[in-house]
């Protein structure tokens, strides 16, 4: 994926070194150069976000990343604040030890990382053990250190990367630093933005380092964060239409006592702006759907041959909302996937889909969670959040179509490898129908025309940015249905500064 917007562009730890070495080898920055930058960009970065910091606690790893915590140590010896510098080994490496004779001659004194010794205390502790340096959980004196920078009562400020935080699959092995603020230098590292990263890097911030765009250029991005911005593709509708005009999703689901999902599935097409939207359901579902929502056409189908009716006169299907896996169930997930529509696929749809998969299926969308991933891919829950990135390519390509992985920072893929990645959306949002309405938004999106790509895209962005809208900074209690409303608004262009 070209870079187009840099600030959306995602890029893996090792193109991150290729840019670092383009810089130093062809644009003839000096690696200490870059270091003071990096010093720069964070003492600017700490000095914004509290201004009143008097006392700073600073720990500094052997590597790079400490190199850049050395001579931010300079910075604010060099301000009047008062400075105690930790370091994890008795020796840095490279141009670390450059940064770290820098500090000495500044007058500053260092604190060799004790196993009994606790962090003096301080208005902010800045970490600057790992950055990206680490795939591995943090043993011995690093592991201590990294909890008792989590400990400390300051606020916490990480250079680059939160230290124990895997900067390429934003999973953390063992103990991860939380930081309050995260400045990250040269370019965003995708692990910032999904899986535990959500919870390690706090607000973050990207400085360049002033590193010249011919080292970044003709360089692919591995993946791309999805921006409100896409909110413009949706096209001003033409006064002269109708409803057959933006096509007819029919919802597949709702085993017995499992009316609400597919009802929420079909709401959400309605408001992400289909035409017409039907729902395929057990028979004592029909009157409650139709008595909250005369706009859905609710049919019983307890003779799954019925359902062959309903799906020739449908655009598009959204099939496993409350589905089941049972006998009426499975009838109906084998006659929708061999209906020869572009289909959406969600909860049980996926859950028959591991066990029953098969190559003349036309699958245009799934929409995983962690664990149904797993099953997908014949592997554990852990074995999925380990590497997101991956985990959703393969998802892609083993099943020939679009991929949204769900869950902190959800990921979308095509078969192709292309990522993007929504850093929307709250913790609200891990509560029962959630999944239903996603399945509901890309399935109306897909009946207007759009393509499964474009459609997964901003299903999940509209998804996300219409439960922040709900929420309004208060997500527990946070209700599927409370999205609708804002939803209407993310699919008009109507989206609030906040997210930009």
């Amino acid at each position: 994926m070209l870079i187009q917007n840099f600030r959306q562009s995602l890029f893996r730890v090792d193109q991150v070194r290729e840019i670092d070495a383009h810089a130093i080898r062809a644009g003839k920055i000096a690696g200490i150069e870059l270091m003071r930058r990096a010093a720069f960009a964070g003492f600017a970065c700490l000095r914004k976000r509290w201004p009143q910091a008097r006392r700073l606690t600073i720990v500094a790893g052997p590597g790079n990343n400490g190199g850049d915590a050395f001579l931010m140590a300079v910075l604010a010896k060099a301000e009047g604040l008062a400075v105690e510098l930790v370091a994890s080994s008795e020796q840095s490496r490279g141009d670390a030890e450059t940064a770290r004779g820098s500090w000495r001659d500044a007058g500053g004194s260092i604190r060799l990382a004790q196993v009994d010794a606790v962090l003096p205390s301080a208005d902010v502790i800045v970490d600057g053990l790992f950055g990206t340096g680490i795939s591995r959980a943090p043993a011995g004196i690093d592991a201590l250190l990294i909890e008792r920078m989590q400990q400390a009562t300051g606020r916490r400020l990480s250079l680059d990367v939160p230290s124990g935080l895997d900067a390429d699959t934003g999973f953390a092995p063992g103990v991860a630093l939380k930081a309050d603020a995260t400045i990250s230098f040269v370019a965003w590292k995708r692990g910032l933005f999904t899986a535990d990263g959500m919870d390690c890097c706090g607000e973050l911030e990207l400085d360049t380092l002033a590193i010249p765009y011919s080292s970044y250029a003709g360089r692919d991005a591995d993946a791309r964060l999805l921006g409100i911005e896409l909110f413009n593709q949706f096209p001003v509708r033409k006064r002269n239409v109708n409803k057959g005009c933006f096509g007819h999703v029919l919802v597949v689901g709702g085993e017995s006592g499992m009316a609400g999902a597919p009802r929420l599935a079909a709401e959400a097409s309605l408001r992400a702006g289909a035409g017409l939207v039907s729902v395929a359901t057990r028979l004592a579902h029909v009157a409650p759907i139709n008595a909250s929502r005369p706009e859905i056409m609710a049919h019983g189908v307890d003779d799954p041959q019925m359902l062959d009716a309903l799906i020739e006169r449908a655009s598009v299907l959204a099939v496993g909302p409350g589905l089941g896996v049972r006998g009426w169930g499975h009838a109906l997930w084998d006659r929708a996937v061999h209906g020869g529509k572009p289909m959406v696929l969600d909860a049980d749809g996926l859950n028959l889909l591991a066990s029953h998969a098969s190559p003349d299926m036309q699958i245009s969308v799934i929409t995983p969670h962690p664990g149904e991933a797993a099953r997908l891919l014949g592997c554990d829950v852990a074995g999925i959040q380990k590497d997101r990135f991956a985990s959703v390519r393969r998802l892609a390509e083993k099943f020939d179509c679009v991929a949204v992985l769900k869950g902190a920072g959800t990921l979308v893929a095509d078969p192709r490898g292309q990522v993007a990645l929504c850093p929307f959306g709250n913790p609200g949002m891990a509560s029962a129908g959630m999944g239903d309405l996603l399945t509901g938004v890309i399935a109306g999106l897909l009946a207007q025309g759009m393509s499964p790509w474009d459609s997964a895209c901003l299903g999940v962005l509209a998804h996300a940015v219409s439960g922040d809208r709900a929420a309004q900074g208060r997500p527990r209690g946070l209700l599927a249905s409370d999205l609708l409303l804002p939803l209407r608004d993310c699919v008009n262009g109507a989206v609030a500064c906040a997210h930009e």
